[in-house]
């Protein structure tokens, strides 16, 4: 039976809907353990200032590098503002709203100190989008970067659960409504003092086929994927300084770009457009350490050092998102000398939970579990397969599934065990390598895009008879998105349709999710029943 500790919370909608105690994953906490009482905000803000680390850079952004010491002010007064002047309780759920940038990093640490359980959003998202994540949390803050303003306020019309939109500087010029409010506040806030076992973070699965899936993340949990992958992995040093493409409001972003460096005292540079152009500058400008990104990047990276580029900063370059192709890794221990290390992790999981290592690695292969994890390849009864077969992957660890009132948690944890979603083979030497997705989501680029989600928004434009979404292998993206299109009648398959599809998806859905490549055809293959046979447009 799960115990769990104290909480702080006020408003205990996370705990009211955490999934019933027989649907849980297994839990392995040896090794990480933490005090009943644990505000992860604080252990990554003020606790580092008291070890000695106040003078050191925390963050780099928009122009501008702050301190930690200046970091725990800036959250401090953040918080006060939140509590005093806005009434963030102790368990509401606060959305927040911005690009990558350490105005966002702030907002995020204030509203963890003041207790709240936030959702942090990419920039991407559209109104509809924003109101199927603010209706599943009920949320009743949203912290909004005002550059941004415009798809929010659309959601606040349409919401019945959001009643506060309050802006901030994603600048960092703090000549916002938010910032204002901080503007007189003191330096000193007695953070709450939240349980290790109170809810956090929701982090919302990336493509999620259906009504959206909210991951429910604990303040410990928040602190053992550093102790775990970013201590046991990367060695991180207060001289490391970490880069990156992956949005803050993935959690593969805000663990690689803001967890890990602060947890043990190193910098993290953001950038609000992370292209590899951009990456691969501000790597030279900050000599960066550290970088996160998917292996898309690393091939222009690999361009650009052909080009003359000094990346021989970089001591660890981590590759995730998508599969690490073979020849992506050859080339870059040829240019570099040093491994890319490649790892799976899941929103479910928080962060990469299987990885390879500095001395521990191999092409083609994702390597073996982090400490702290236990991984099996299973049948679809849940038994072993022997290795060299292809199966599902199962793991667990310190960190495990828990879904927000959603009865899809009894698909994705079967005996204690957390199943990812994908096919793996493990080696007879215990290291695993991917073999596919075992759903029907597109990964390009190191998005996870779901094709339902891609059609619905296809099959809202009067052209659109009938259409289906798949992924099409691709060099540089992995895989990109494929629409197969019934035109309506009255319709001509041209250029010019193609384009304005293309960009009415752009319209309706995260731009990133619109078919690169669009097939006009007269009918789609179906089943007897009707249902139609994606396998068959692949092929």
């Amino acid at each position: 039976m799960i115990a769990l500790g104290p909480t702080a919370h006020v408003d205990t909608f996370t705990r009211d809907n955490l999934p019933p105690a027989e649907r849980w994953p297994d839990l392995l906490m040896d090794g990480f353990d933490y005090p009943e009482h644990l505000n992860a905000a604080v252990e990554l803000t003020d606790a580092m200032v008291e070890k000695g680390h106040g003078d050191r850079i925390a963050l780099i952004g928009n122009g501008r590098r702050r301190t930690y010491k200046e970091l725990a002010d800036w959250t401090s007064r953040l918080a006060h503002a939140m509590v005093e002047d806005l009434g963030v309780q102790p368990g509401n759920r606060v959305l927040i709203r911005s690009a990558n940038n350490p105005a966002m990093v702030a907002v995020w640490l204030a509203a963890t100190k003041a207790g709240a359980v936030v959702v942090n959003t990419m920039p991407l998202l559209r109104a509809g989008e924003l109101t199927a994540i603010v209706d599943k949390a009920r949320i009743r803050f949203a912290f909004c970067d005002t550059r941004l303003m415009e798809e929010m306020v659309a959601c606040a019309k349409n919401s019945g659960h959001l009643e506060t939109v309050v802006g901030f500087d994603g600048t960092s010029n703090h000549d916002a409504e938010l910032d204002r409010l901080a503007l007189e506040k003191p330096v000193h806030f007695d953070a709450v003092r939240t349980g290790r076992d109170d809810v956090a973070l929701l982090g919302f699965t990336s493509g999620t086929t259906g009504s959206p899936k909210a991951t429910m993340h604990f303040h410990r949990d928040i602190l053992a994927i550093a102790d775990g992958y970013a201590q046991d992995v990367l060695g991180v040093v207060p001289e490391d300084v970490f880069v990156g493409s992956p949005p803050l409001a993935f959690t593969f972003g805000l663990g690689g770009l803001a967890v890990f460096p602060l947890r043990f005292g190193a910098a993290a540079a953001l950038l609000e457009n992370a292209s590899p152009p951009n990456l691969i500058e501000i790597i030279q400008k900050y000599r960066a350490t550290v970088c996160f990104t998917a292996p898309t990047a690393y091939r222009a990276m690999l361009r650009a050092m052909d080009e003359g580029a000094d990346l021989t900063s970089l001591r660890a370059a981590v590759s995730a998102g998508e599969t690490l192709p073979a020849p992506v890794y050859d080339d870059w221990i040829a240019k570099t000398g040093k491994p890319m290390l490649d790892g799976i992790g899941a929103t479910e999981m928080l962060h990469i939970f299987v990885t390879n290592r500095f001395d521990d690695h191999r092409p083609a292969c994702t390597g073996r579990p982090v400490k702290g994890y236990e991984a099996k390849v299973i049948d679809e009864d849940g038994n072993t397969v022997p290795p060299g077969t292809v199966g599902r992957l199962a793991v667990r660890g310190p960190t495990g599934c828990r879904y927000l009132a959603d009865d899809r948690q009894r698909n994705y944890v079967l005996d204690g065990w957390n199943i990812t979603g994908d096919a793996f083979v493990m080696d007879e030497d215990g290291y695993l390598h991917f073999a596919a997705r075992t759903d029907d989501m597109i990964v390009s680029s190191g998005y996870n895009i779901a094709g339902p989600e891609v059609e619905a928004a296809l099959l809202s434009h009067p052209a659109v008879a009938e259409c289906a979404v798949i992924g099409r292998p691709d060099e540089e993206r992995g895989s990109i998105v494929e629409a197969h299109v019934v035109l309506a009648e009255g319709h001509a398959p041209d250029e010019a349709l193609v384009r304005t599809l293309q960009e009415h998806v752009k319209a309706v859905i995260a731009p990133y999710k619109y078919p690169r490549s669009v097939r006009f055809t007269k009918a789609l293959p179906k089943t007897e029943s009707g249902k139609i046979q994606r396998f068959r447009l692949r092929a």
